[in-house]
């Protein structure tokens, strides 16, 4: 695969958004250590993420009954 052929839902991704996630890829890649005001961005949406799903779920407690359920050989 082409890696400068345009992804298909391209247009629709922020640029910022998406010159953070080819930061992160670089990071991951090259171990090139990210901006500050990168991560500053990353952090800030994933907190927003992390809100709007508490929001509208409530806490979600399930990795550590399905840890436990592993651990112990529960099938529930």
């Amino acid at each position: 695969m082409n890696t400068d052929e345009p992804v298909p839902f391209a247009d629709v991704i922020p640029p910022e958004l998406e010159a953070d996630t080819r930061a992160v890829i670089e990071m991951l890649t090259t171990g090139k250590p990210l901006e500050p005001e990168t991560l500053r961005r990353i952090r800030e949406r994933a907190d927003a993420v992390r809100e709007e799903i508490f929001r509208k779920h409530g806490l979600l407690d399930i990795g550590v009954p399905a840890i436990r359920a592993f651990r112990d050989g529960d099938d529930e």
